[in-house]
């Protein structure tokens, strides 16, 4: 497998990961139909495309790609049919978003690289694709953002962002820092939720 096709397809699972979360936490809320797909859309391409408008590329990715917008509105409906299961699995939802949040972070890391961009900001482009999508679904549905308390968030996509420059430096192969780095997220946001680590506060 090429790395343009092991991209397309970290692209296409992160979107229908994050669209699953966006949609289970809706209808946690009980929305309708409809809200449960907007939520989708917006957990799957809130952090993309606020990247895209900062690095000017637009119309932004998911204008220019019909297959996202099939695959979120697949996902979201999928979820309806099958959240009775979904439901079963207590760890479902943070496994997907934890998921998701690895597979977005790299992606919006490589948009920098590609531009030529400097590092510090490849890793706020990874960190905003990755957590922006999140922000904003929970801002709709009327929850403190999750990157903002409790849990280790965004700190987990800065440090994949790092380690994933550092083995570029290193002359790691793209394939295999890719997976690492997907794996070091998920792999942070797991410990801490398990072992409830958080960032300090002063309250």
């Amino acid at each position: 497998m090429d790395y343009n096709t092991f991209f397309f397809l970290i692209e296409f699972f992160g979107t229908i990961a994050f669209a699953l979360s966006g949609a289970l936490h809706a209808m946690e809320k009980k929305l309708d139909p409809f809200g449960v797909i907007i939520i989708a859309f917006v957990t799957s391409i809130g952090g993309g495309t606020l990247r895209d408008m900062l690095i000017g590329n637009t119309p932004v990715t998911w204008l220019q790609n019909g297959t996202m917008s099939i695959t979120i509105l697949c996902a979201a409906i999928g979820a309806f049919f099958l959240r009775k299961y979904l439901r079963m699995l207590s760890k479902t939802l943070f496994l997907f978003d934890s998921l998701g949040l690895g597979l977005f972070t790299v992606i919006g890391f490589e948009k920098g690289m590609q531009l030529n961009l400097s590092p510090g900001i490849c890793i706020a482009l990874g960190t905003i694709t990755g957590c922006f999508g999140g922000v904003t679904r929970d801002v709709l549905l009327n929850n403190v953002p999750l990157i903002f308390h409790k849990e280790i968030y965004a700190s987990a996509c800065i440090i994949g962002g790092v380690a994933y420059y550092l083995m570029m430096l290193l002359g790691v192969n793209d394939l295999i820092n890719t997976t690492i780095v997907i794996g070091i997220i998920v792999f942070i946001r797991v410990v801490a939720v398990r072992f409830k680590l958080r960032l300090p506060n002063f309250y």
